[in-house]
């Protein structure tokens, strides 16, 4: 199992830092990243609903979102900080792999939806600010995907840079919202008591909590957090679980913030002026500023809504690439990642606006929350068991009252979506014409899903499931020893990565060299940490693997081979060439994972890179 978002794992150091206000500033910065999804376009569709609607009754539920937000991106960071395991590797490290294969199509459903608002948030506010028609600018999203590759290439904390620049600029827009606006204080604050107006209000409720908690945050959120190297000493994991809470309360209460200045801003504009229908992001920029007396506040409303819009697509992306790398254990390029999910959002949306037109957005945006709220229970779950387990956590796990707290929390959620899938279902039984098709189809398809659902909630409870960090295991090997006696090859390299393509690579050598021949093992760390600091790097990984190589030496000397092991740090393209050239060998031997055209676009290959750097014989074996 690699590293999550291997890139820029363990890439900012945290050790070296003097005072305590640098040292927590080094860990500052994963919490804004997640912030942004808490304040994305999907937000914007069910603030400005829910204010329009029905004022200010609906800020408690905002405040109450908040609360779950903070406790639930605690624990996964948590998670990540102590298991050094993001939420999706942990999943497939404890569920069978039928259950992670549901869990991982659901978790992408997540990400699609989110990306779709994110995609129509952005392209709304350049269609409102520059007049480009709005299918025009859901393409030209497509262009930040150069932007990511261009950020992750300089660094997370370049990223992090120009995330916080830009949730800067979405806050200081609403402050400004706010003067304009002047809302009624004292109806404020009693928004912040629990109420319920109607039946609509439960839908647009619902739709909030799954824009402000969001399941694909808590993927992120426990890989960002292994950005950052630190002691991984008791004392250091506890400083940095202390300085990562402090980083998630500010910045999920900057989202707070802006949430409910949308909320407000809606509810001081068009609901105190009766004009409680205004769902759509454009007509809420275009009364503004009839009604504020300025034009400034449309303008900054359509800057605010590009940024909003453009920071929480760069998150997006990274959270789906955490996803396919920990449910699937597949790597493929970022850019091909990035293109496959901007694709999934734009398709879908492209042809409801092509077909409905542009004023169904703001319906799009409110579904496509509700969906991220149905598929909330799916990752909250297993969150709360895996940092509820000493054993997993290593002494760090949460405490009963923060266990009895997370389980209401999910209660709440799931108990919510529940009667609005019972709702719709109903509603829709007594609409359609053929109810025996959904009898057919929606009904037992949402009964699966119950009963996945109570299957994550209760198996760990009942069988006692384990967490196996371990890369491929060196014993399974099925090795031949040919008893040839005509070897002409004495010093053989022969590259290994610890996957089953390093059994035919090895067979191969023994044919070409025998039990006479030198054999040399090299494998490369590719983490970040291990090309910046080399042989001084003591992560987890690079441990494991000089165990699984020092297993193959043993293993392969008690069958009676001459083996020596090499462990080489950085970029195999150019760790390999720089150990064979000056190793004196007369063949390198390397398995292959057996790709070919277009799977080497995606999934890269080092063997093309590798072949003319070094100065001896290749040979190449595919799986």
């Amino acid at each position: 199992m690699g590293k999550s978002l291997e890139e820029v794992h363990q890439s900012v150091l945290t050790q070296d830092k003097k005072s305590v206000f640098k040292k927590i500033l080094a860990f500052f910065g994963p919490a804004y990243l997640i912030s942004v999804g808490y304040m994305d376009p999907g937000n914007w569709a069910t603030d400005i609903a829910g204010g329009s609607q029905f004022g200010y009754s609906l800020l408690w539920v905002l405040l109450m979102s908040n609360m779950m937000a903070l406790l639930l991106q605690s624990l996964s960071a948590r998670l990540g900080i102590v298991t050094q395991r993001d939420l999706a590797q942990a999943s497939r490290e404890t569920y069978s792999p039928f259950i992670n294969y549901i869990l991982y199509f659901l978790a992408e459903i997540a990400i699609a939806a989110c990306d779709l608002a994110e995609v129509l948030g952005m392209a709304i506010g350049i269609n409102l600010l520059f007049g480009i028609p709005l299918i025009e600018g859901v393409l030209i999203t497509v262009l930040d995907t150069f932007l990511l590759l261009f950020l992750i290439n300089k660094g997370i904390r370049k990223m992090e840079a120009f995330i916080i620049t830009l949730v800067s600029v979405i806050g200081v827009s609403f402050v400004f919202e706010m003067i304009f606006a002047q809302p009624e204080m004292d109806k404020v604050v009693l928004g912040l008591i629990p109420s319920m107006p109607t039946d609509t209000a439960l839908y647009i409720a619902i739709g909030i909590i799954g824009a402000t908690v969001m399941p694909h945050n808590l993927y992120l959120h426990s890989s960002l957090v292994q950005t950052r190297k630190f002691d991984r000493t008791p004392a250091g994991i506890k400083q940095a679980l202390k300085y990562n809470f402090i980083d998630s309360t500010i910045a999920l209460n900057l989202a707070f913030f802006v949430n409910a200045a949308i909320l407000i801003l809606a509810a001081a504009t068009f609901y105190k002026s009766g004009m409680h229908e205004v769902a759509e992001i454009q007509d809420a920029h275009k009364f503004l500023q009839p009604l504020l007396g300025t034009k400034w506040a449309p303008i900054l409303f359509a800057v605010a809504l590009i940024a909003a819009g453009q920071s929480s697509t760069v998150t997006g992306t990274l959270a789906g690439q955490i996803v396919m790398e920990g449910y699937l254990n597949l790597r493929i390029q970022p850019w091909v990642r990035r293109i496959l999910t901007r694709l999934i959002a734009i398709v879908p949306a492209v042809i409801v606006i092509s077909i409905f037109g542009e004023e169904v957005t703001g319906e799009l945006l409110i579904f496509s929350q509700v969906v991220l709220s149905l598929q909330l229970g799916f990752a909250i779950i297993p969150l709360i068991h895996f940092v509820s387990d000493a054993q997993k956590m290593n002494g760090f796990h949460i405490g009963k009252i923060t266990q009895i707290a997370s389980w209401i929390i999910a209660t709440i959620i799931v108990s919510l979506n529940a009667k609005l899938v019972f709702d719709e279902i109903q509603g829709w039984l007594e609409a359609s014409q053929n109810p025996i098709i959904l009898w057919l189809t929606v009904v037992p398809l949402a009964f699966g899903f119950l009963v996945l659902l109570l299957y994550i909630v209760f198996k760990p409870f009942i069988t006692k499931t384990r967490i196996a960090f371990h890369n491929h295991s060196p014993h399974h090997l099925k090795l031949h020893f040919s008893k040839s006696e005509s070897y002409t090859k004495k010093n053989i390299a022969v590259s290994v990565d610890f996957s089953s393509a390093d059994e035919i690579a090895l067979n191969s050598a023994f044919e070409l060299g025998g039990i006479e021949a030198n054999y040399t093992l090299i494998h490369v760390v590719e983490t970040v940490g291990a090309m910046v600091y080399g042989e001084h790097i003591d992560d987890h990984e690079t441990l494991v693997d000089e165990k699984l190589l020092k297993e193959y030496q043993e293993i392969l000397s008690k069958n009676g081979f001459k083996v020596n092991v090499k462990l080489g740090f950085g970029k195999p393209t150019k760790v390999i060439p720089r150990e064979v050239n000056s190793g004196g060998f007369d063949i390198l031997v390397m398995g292959t994972h057996g790709h070919t055209g277009f799977k080497d676009l995606v999934f890269g290959t080092t063997v093309d890179k590798l072949r003319h750097k070094i100065s001896i014989p290749l040979l190449i074996v595919k799986k």
